[in-house]
């Protein structure tokens, strides 16, 4: 039972973002401790040039292969490695962490439970009922998604304003208000979400090609398209 609970608690520890999930810091110098393990992370050492790519861990090289997969795959809208910015795999990160963690309760005996994580979810062991906020109203949803093993994302304006860039442009996306991906497993289904975003008008149309995916999206003048797998009642 104790070795469970380890490796439960493992699981929520793979939903910190590699700047900081292996940083340690008390609590009344969170924030002191955290700009200190973002400077010297991989991700930020790599980024200054002062890490070679070669010598990356296994952890940001599996990430920063998803990132690259779907630059190629997006011609370029989705990138992380923006002109005149950070280096900054985090579109990646979130799903993928949070799937290591639904990884992690399974391997040690779950079978069913909701990892959410700010409102991107990785369920197994259904069904759930998963709402998908409106992009135009906080407090209503759009759509409710039916889950039984699986994951659904979301990529919008709402939270975080014009924070996905087309990265042929350099410029704020445009052309859709939000666009959900339901998928096998929420890395997928994370990256998938951002990177039909930043493709902007065609990126439903990119996403729902994605194998094993299926879309609910909402573009900039309020039309609502879908595929017909899109699991809703």
């Amino acid at each position: 039972m104790k070795a469970g609970r380890q490796r439960i608690d493992s699981a929520r520890d793979q939903a910190r973002c590699p700047r900081t999930r292996s940083r340690s810091f008390r609590r009344d110098s969170c924030l002191r401790a955290s700009r200190a393990a973002c400077e010297d992370s991989e991700v930020s050492r790599l980024d200054r040039g002062e890490l070679p790519p070669a010598r990356t861990g296994p952890d940001l090289t599996e990430v920063l292969d998803l990132c690259e997969r779907y630059r190629t795959a997006t011609g370029g809208a989705f990138d992380v490695r923006l002109p005149g910015r950070r280096l900054d795999p985090c579109a990646v990160v979130k799903g993928w962490s949070v799937q290591r963690g639904a990884e992690l309760l399974e391997a040690a005996g779950a079978r069913r439970f909701c990892l959410n994580a700010g409102g991107d979810v990785v369920a197994a062991g259904g069904p759930w009922r998963v709402g998908v906020r409106h992009p135009g109203h906080a407090g209503r949803l759009c759509a409710v998604v039916h889950l039984t093993d699986g994951a659904v994302a979301t990529s919008a304006r709402y939270e975080r304003g014009d924070h996905i860039i087309d990265g042929r442009t350099g410029r704020p996306a445009t052309g859709l208000l939000s666009l959900t991906v339901v998928a096998p497993t929420l890395t997928e289904a994370d990256a998938v979400a951002t990177a039909g975003f930043a493709l902007g008008r065609e990126g439903p149309e990119w996403a729902a090609a994605r194998p094993g995916c299926e879309v609910f999206a909402v573009t900039a003048d309020r039309r609502v398209l879908r595929t017909p797998g899109f699991p809703t009642p």
